[in-house]
């Protein structure tokens, strides 16, 4: 099963409106219409219309970082699927080891999040991972296990098509320490074994499972040339052009 390669650059809470155009325009330029990697910039909410309209008539697709399971009414501060597909978002990234540390994100939460995305069109990319105290204490792929079943909660096998997967060890995000490729590997791999037990092997392999732990143009052709490491999931290096385009190159050079 030959996957095409997924590189998605989340942007966290950086890059005003006008930043983000720019940012977006950059990339263009030097991607263009390229189409043999999927390739998606989620900017912050303040920044999704200026750069859906830097994304017109390219391939590069536009995502939300974020998003509440509600249609509507009286959740300050949030967003809903409806208002993301208003500003046509494609992708949501859900689960975020932000989300779950900072604010509180439960499996369940998440669940109803990815729930209502599939509801409304929006690609999930359900994020999984384990913290550098349960890493030690052995627990990594319980964790893995609890988030990715629960995330999945009530998603058939139709809508998992639209599932993207992203493993992001908490302890090498934004610290500049970097899983080891065969640690990667290790939970990639058994991510779609968990995949393939719930959904069974055709549909296991289909599925894109994105590292999202500090991958940079250094790293990205080892990690890229995993048998199950399908992308990235960007941050740091996804505020820069000349990075982030190297970055959807490697995955070019890794299809």
């Amino acid at each position: 099963m030959i996957r095409k390669k997924f590189i998605a650059g989340n942007w966290k809470m950086n890059k005003t409106a006008a930043d983000g155009a720019a940012l977006t325009a950059e990339i263009l330029a030097a991607i263009g219409r390229e189409t043999a990697v999927d390739v998606v910039l989620c900017p912050p909410y303040t920044a999704l219309e200026s750069v859906g309209r830097a994304l017109e008539g390219q391939s590069v697709k536009l995502g939300a970082q974020n998003m509440h399971p509600e249609k509507n009414g009286a959740f300050t501060g949030e967003i809903s699927a409806e208002m993301l597909r208003s500003l046509f978002v494609s992708y949501v990234i859900l689960g975020h080891s932000e989300r779950r540390t900072m604010f509180g994100d439960t499996d369940a939460f998440v669940n109803k999040k990815t729930l209502a995305a599939l509801a409304n069109q929006l690609k999930p990319i359900l994020c999984v991972g384990e913290t550098l105290a349960e890493r030690e204490g052995g627990a990594t792929l319980a964790v893995v296990q609890r988030q990715l079943e629960g995330g999945l909660a009530g998603v058939t096998a139709e809508q998992l098509a639209s599932v993207v997967i992203a493993y992001e060890p908490v302890w090498a995000i934004g610290t500049g320490k970097v899983a080891t490729t065969a640690q990667a590997q290790e939970v990639h791999a058994y991510i779609r074994e968990l995949l393939t037990k719930l959904y069974g092997a055709p549909l296991a392999q289909k599925v894109r499972i994105l590292y999202g732990g500090s991958m940079k143009p250094a790293n990205a052709p080892e990690l890229l040339a995993q048998k199950d490491i399908d992308g990235g999931l960007i941050g740091g290096a996804a505020l820069e052009a000349k990075s982030f385009v190297e970055l959807v190159k490697a995955a070019i050079l890794a299809s």
